[in-house]
């Protein structure tokens, strides 16, 4: 057996606490696989006497983690805070700057600063892993930085937060709405109990697709404004509409190159019910990779708990173990590119629009007419009254249409009285 490995962790909230146990539980199966013996010589949490399914060793304690350093030899720390900044931020540069590898699964930290952070692993050639940001245990990052290494890659998607997508598929299954079914997730453990609002706004997946994009093309993570919508605004009534349709909503992220610029975006779609990403249910993640020579690659798994969490940041761990000095992002980063981004104006999709009217005669001419003069063609009319509330129900499913065409169509439809409340819009995937 080689020399000692002395291990940090730092967060030990749901993930944090996990991972100490399976590290404890499978320290002799990675000592076999890598020759490397382990020691967990640091954990650092805010509050020492939280209960914990573990007793906590006073001697390894750090209610500060950035005294760590002053204290322990450490040769890798695992980041479980999840911070964009502060203390994240803080302790990674630290530990990287004192030529100790780093393992995380915060992709909010890697969005952000992601390229400066793996400017610092690479000048102190120590290894940036974080493999868990993305998808959970899918392992989708090491099969594009090193499985399909030789591919050109044109478009990466999916489905990248297993809470929209159980509760999508829930509404759907159970016929309740959807504050019901959040309600539902946050009893589960899906859904986080105080504010789940970076899951549902589609910020968390747009996180992750920021992280795939940088991989799969090679670039510089972007810092431009993308097309950002959750699914906060989606009712029972669409998911149900959707089926009448074959449909199925989806939260996506979307990463590809038009015209050799890169577009992102996070967005709700609807999806044909036979096809693959249409049949992914509950709290899975699937991601789709389209490139050259491989054609199209789809891995599928659970993206989200604690468990798969870890199974990526272990596999994060022998990758380091084994002695493999990796750049963060698969190239260095002075070979990274900087890519010009797609104009979010001139990006095409057919529409799904609801809305919601008074039942009385010229409100679908003016609702038609007002599409018309912003060059959105019909291609189907949906319509259903409520007698009894003369009120009614119009869905417009619209030939292909600009970014700029629908938004500016449809502000104007806030100042016609007829029309009850803001629209509905949900994109068809192309």
């Amino acid at each position: 057996m080689n020399k000692m490995v002395n291990i940090a962790i730092v967060g030990l909230g749901q993930v944090g606490n996990y991972l100490y146990n399976e590290l404890n539980l499978k320290k002799k199966s990675i000592e076999v696989k890598t020759g490397k013996r382990l020691n967990i010589a640091a954990i650092s949490a805010r509050n020492k006497s939280k209960k914990r399914k573990f007793e906590v060793n006073k001697e390894i304690f750090f209610s500060n983690p950035l005294k760590i350093f002053e204290k322990k030899k450490i040769d890798i720390l695992f980041e479980c805070v999840g911070l964009s900044d502060g203390i994240s931020k803080k302790i990674v540069e630290k530990a990287l700057k004192n030529k100790v590898s780093v393992i995380t699964p915060n992709k909010a930290l890697i969005a952000k600063h992601g390229d400066q952070l793996s400017r610092l692993a690479e000048k102190n050639k120590v290894n940036l892993e974080f493999e868990a940001s993305v998808a959970g245990g899918i392992q989708i990052l090491r099969t594009i930085k090193d499985g399909l290494a030789t591919n050109k890659i044109k478009k990466v998607y999916g489905i990248l937060n297993g809470t929209t997508n159980y509760i999508l598929s829930e509404m759907e299954k159970s016929n309740l709405s959807f504050d019901k079914v959040l309600k539902k997730a946050q009893i589960l453990g899906y859904a986080e109990p105080g504010n789940p609002k970076l899951d549902l706004n589609g910020i968390d997946a747009f996180s992750k697709v920021r992280i795939l994009s940088a991989l799969a093309f090679n670039n510089r993570i972007s810092k431009k404004d993308c097309i950002i919508q959750g699914i906060e605004k989606i009712e029972l009534k669409d998911i149900k509409i959707a089926n009448q349709l074959n449909l199925r909503i989806k939260l996506l992220g979307i990463s590809e190159l038009i015209n050799n610029r890169l577009f992102e975006t996070v967005h709700p779609c609807l999806v044909g019910n036979t096809t693959y990403i249409g049949n992914v249910d509950g709290v899975m993640n699937a991601v789709i990779l389209e490139g050259k020579p491989i054609g199209q690659c789809i891995l599928q798994g659970e993206g989200a708990g604690p468990g798969p969490t870890s199974s990526s940041l272990l596999s994060d761990l022998l990758s380091i173990l084994r002695g493999v000095v990796k750049d963060p992002f698969g190239i260095p980063f002075k070979k990274r590119k900087s890519l010009k981004t797609f104009n979010n104006d001139s990006y095409l999709n057919s529409l799904y629009l609801r809305f919601e009217v008074k039942d009385k005669p010229g409100v679908l001419s003016s609702i038609t007419e007002r599409l018309a003069k912003y060059r959105i063609s019909i291609k189907r009319i949906i319509q259903t009254p409520d007698k009894k509330s003369k009120k009614a129900t119009i869905v417009i499913i619209t030939h292909k249409t600009s970014e700029l065409n629908s938004r500016n169509c449809l502000s104007i439809f806030k100042k016609n009285k007829n029309i009850l409340k803001s629209p509905i819009l949900i994109r068809l995937y192309n």
